[in-house]
């Protein structure tokens, strides 16, 4: 009996069946892909017939389902607890039940209502985020062409019922369902650019490696779970399914728990400071409070309102708030947010990992040179080209396609009119080449051939020199390949064109015709770069981020590409020499190169946490599937909407348009948000900080509390209320010029140097009400003083703070957070006079006070602005 496939006898190749060896499969692909496609099939207990369907039935019990990992789908209800449980929200919560139990209700509810609205306003942004791996099952709910032992025609079987050893039929348009050894193949070429990164499509045979491959993707004979078939037909055994094919891996790697990002780490931190603080402060005023009155539920209520003031209870719904308006404000600039503290990140970056092609490039294969044999520029090549892509029969390849754009040529040459189509000599895999015979308008037929430049050089006898054919002497060859070589260095792809003029009359050729021909010269394609990369790189640049491409494709194209864009081609890294890389090695080496080449998935990830773990904030743009873990280890994961699934579902951040410059704008506002946010936290920090040193040393010598519980809740509240608009603050450009990170640091110093000159100011207003207004016996006047000062001081101190530079003369405020702070100052002065005095313990105020009082606000904000002033020129803040 005779079995051929897609006409090619492979009979030979059949053998008796064998029980299947589970080790075999685990050897991998590499191992396979040398043996000759007999010993591959033996070794994987198959033959060219299929796998009987008891047989299959007991891999699929084996092996499971033909399936990817995927992230176990969380309800609405578990993500809204997650998100609740955060160091911030729990601490809130905390002083929630102690103010109920304690009595004060109204505080308790007031804090219990901001952290339900900052959850829900987080919860409802994010939703919809974090399911990367659904989106992968939902890819291959579909069949492959399968055949079965015993039965006549290809069996359609579902994608997850697919195991190792059956044989598949792929032909044009077919998802590749698993990872593949072929074993027969007619003109296979297969889509890897998701895979990969490379643009142009593959070209796959059936033969035993030459050689051994360093990594599975630089097989020739291997296809790959997820790839699609371009064109041809192939037969191929099945290596591995699901979570063990190389696609499967991924989806693993996506499916894992995201690591926390600088934002999370840097949110996390400030709770953490603001904890232990209270953890010193809040017993110590207690106990002050506790031996010095005599009262301990009185000193209790104290210490928990001075807890409450301590904690920045609006934190979660002002960074929230912020980065919902980043967001908005990024929509509008075609950058949409998957999950809100991405713009933080996005304006922390400092260095962008991203793609080649589609990013840096127009992903899109253009015929970029035709040369002469010498390099030079010629039209007769071009033309010569243009007539076989145009007349020739078959499928036209994405070549052929660039070829044909050149429509100049066309009208130029009349090729449909002109020239007429005698006959065709078919591309195929041993020439390597295709040929057209075509006759021009009473003039002698033309065999234009175009193929690899060694077939095709193997067949021509000369060599066209300034319009003459010159003879190809063996020595010339070397000379005349190396305009190719050069080419293929700089990432070209090349093809040689040659051509022969045939006496009229014959109607019918052959491959040997193809002889004695002449070399026209080359033709040259690239997946060309964008015309704004480089303005974009430069302008991210300008911004304090460093562009590094890393990509799965090959480091002569992307070199070639990374020149025209004015990135530096110096220490190009491949992906074969990183394994025997140490972390350190690889830090070292990743951060002097700008170029990543020929990496896998699980090697773009490694790279960005190397970089990580020198202190860099690190973004990645990527749109493919091998992306999907690079996306996930990143700070900060940017894609497509044109991307597939992995790549969307993976990033935090997606660009409407594939373009650096839409990036530049939403780091900017980034940077704003990240602003607007430290603004509020540097303010909050020191002057609680400056408060609390107050209220620890009037508890110790005045005869009643310095200020009542009642009165340190109001004022944190509405001090809060004037923080509001801090989302619609103006940020200074110098700002955001350079990358922003978290700096615990940095807010300490804050908190350490303007937190006691609040305090200052504090025990200045203490002497005036109890020396110059006799408040030691009149407890509500020295409450009422001091109420009003401290909430006018700190809100007025905003202006200050929210700045690097001179406030109002070199930086103005947004009219919100104008009209904010302005609002609670005039309520704070209205509120002793005002009907809720009584009840909030306050009393009228002398109007001498007020002169007192503006000469105290006076000072406090000019030494502020000076020590504001040192503090960024000794350390740098701002």
């Amino acid at each position: 009996m005779e079995l051929k496939v897609f006409g090619v006898d492979l009979s030979r190749w059949r053998r008796p069946a064998a029980a299947a060896s589970a080790a075999a499969t685990g050897q991998g692909l590499l191992e396979i892909a040398e043996l000759a496609p007999d010993a591959a099939l033996a070794r994987l207990g198959a033959s060219l017939e299929g796998l009987a369907q008891r047989e299959a039935d007991a891999r699929f019990a084996q092996y499971g389902p033909n399936a990817v990992a995927h992230e176990e789908r969380k309800s609405a209800a578990r993500r809204l607890i997650e998100l609740f449980l955060t160091p911030l929200s729990l601490l809130l919560v905390g002083l929630a039940v102690v103010n109920y139990l304690t009595g004060e209700f109204n505080s308790a509810i007031v804090i219990s209502v901001m952290v339900v609205l900052s959850t829900l306003l987080s919860f409802v942004q994010e939703y919809r985020s974090g399911k990367a791996a659904e989106r992968l099952r939902a890819m291959v709910h579909t069949t492959a062409s399968v055949l079965r032992k015993g039965q006549r025609e290809l069996a359609e079987v579902p994608l997850t019922r697919v195991v190792p050893g059956d044989i598949v039929h792929l032909s044009a348009g077919d998802i590749v369902p698993a990872d593949a050894r072929i074993v027969a193949a007619r003109d296979l070429f297969v889509n890897q650019s998701a895979l990969t990164g490379e643009s142009l499509p593959v070209e796959k045979f059936a033969g035993a490696a030459a050689t051994h491959a360093k990594a599975a993707l630089e097989l020739d004979n291997a296809a790959f779970m997820g790839t699609n078939v371009v064109s041809g037909t192939a037969a191929a055994v099945i290596v591995a399914t699901g979570p063990r094919t190389y696609f499967g891996s991924i989806a693993s790697d996506v499916a894992t728990a995201r690591e926390l990002t600088s934002f999370d780490r840097g949110i996390n931190r400030f709770t953490w400071l603001i904890i232990r603080f209270m953890l010193v402060m809040v017993p110590l005023v207690f106990l002050v409070n506790g031996i010095t009155k005599g009262d301990w539920l009185q000193a209790l209520l104290f210490a928990v309102a001075v807890a409450v003031g301590l904690t920045p209870e609006m934190l979660p719904m002002i960074v929230t708030i912020n980065l919902a308006k980043g967001a908005l404000g990024m929509s509008r600039k075609k950058v949409i947010v998957k999950r809100l503290n991405a713009i933080q990140n996005l304006g922390a970056m400092d260095v962008l990992c991203t793609d080649k092609t589609g990013t840096l490039t127009q992903d899109k294969v253009i015929l970029e040179r035709h040369v002469d044999v010498y390099g030079e520029e010629s039209e007769r090549v071009l033309e010569y080209a243009y007539l076989n892509s145009f007349h020739q029969t078959g499928l036209k390849n994405l070549l052929d396609v660039a070829v044909l754009e050149r429509v100049e040529v066309h009208e130029r040459l009349e090729a449909d009119s002109k020239f007429t189509k005698v006959d065709e000599i078919p591309f195929d895999f041993q020439r390597r080449r295709m040929s057209v015979i075509v006759a021009e308008r009473g003039g002698p037929h033309i065999l234009i051939c175009k193929g690899a430049v060694e077939e095709v050089f193997s067949v021509c006898n000369r060599a066209e020199q300034h319009g003459e054919a010159v003879p190809l002497e063996a020595s010339h060859a070397a000379e005349l390949q190396a305009v190719s070589r050069k080419f293929n260095d700089d990432g070209f792809r090349v093809i040689a064109v040659a051509y022969k003029q045939l006496p009229e009359g014959k109607t019918t050729y052959s491959v040997a015709d193809e002889e004695g021909m002449v070399l026209a010269g080359y033709i040259a394609f690239l997946d060309p770069p964008k015309e704004s990369a480089a303005q974009a790189i430069r302008a991210l640049q300008e911004y304090g981020i460093t562009v590094k491409v890393l990509t799965g494709d090959n480091d002569a194209v992307t070199c070639n590409v990374c020149r025209h864009v004015g990135l530096p081609v110096e220490h190009v890294i491949l992906g074969s020499d990183i394994d025997a890389m140490s972390d350190d090695q690889l830090a070292e080496k990743a951060a002097k190169s700008s170029i990543m080449a020929k990496l896998s998935p699980a090697q773009k990830a490694r790279i960005i946490n190397v970089l990580q773990g020198r202190s860099h904030v690190v973004g990645f743009l990527g749109d493919g599937i091998n992306d999907g873990p690079a996306l996930k280890a990143a700070d900060v994961g940017l894609s497509v909407d044109t991307a597939v699934d992995i790549a969307k579902e993976s990033a935090d951040i997606i660009l409407l348009e594939k373009n650096l410059l839409v990036l530049k704008d939403g780091v900017i506002e980034g940077r704003k948000v990240f602003s607007n946010i430290t603004k509020f936290i540097k303010m909050g920090a020191s002057s609680n900080f400056g408060n609390m040193f107050s209220v620890l040393g009037a508890s110790a010598f005045l005869p009643f509390l310095p200020m009542a519980p009642v009165q340190i809740l109001m004022n944190n509240l509405l001090y809060d209320f004037s923080q509001t608009a801090i989302a619609t603050d103006n940020v200074d450009d110098a700002y955001v010029r350079q990358p922003r990170q978290w700096d615990i640091g940095n807010i300490g110093r804050f908190m350490l140097f303007i937190g006691p000159i609040s305090s200052l100011f504090d025990y200045a207003t203490f002497g005036t009400l109890l020396y110059g207004f006799g408040a030691w016996h009149d407890q509500a006047l020295f409450q009422t003083g001091w109420f009003v000062e401290s909430l006018l001081s700190q809100t007025l101190i905003v202006h200050v703070i929210r700045t690097g530079r001179i406030p109002f003369i070199q930086s103005r405020p947004s009219v919100g957070l104008l009209v904010t702070t302005i609002s609670v100052c005039l309520l704070g002065i209205w509120l002793p006079t005002s009907p809720f005095a009584a009840a909030l313990g306050l009393t009228p105020l002398p109007a001498a006070y007020g002169l007192a009082l503006a000469a105290i606000l006076g000072g406090y904000l000019v030494l502020t602005q000076l020590v504001k002033s040192w503090l960024i020129r000794r350390f740098g803040l701002s």
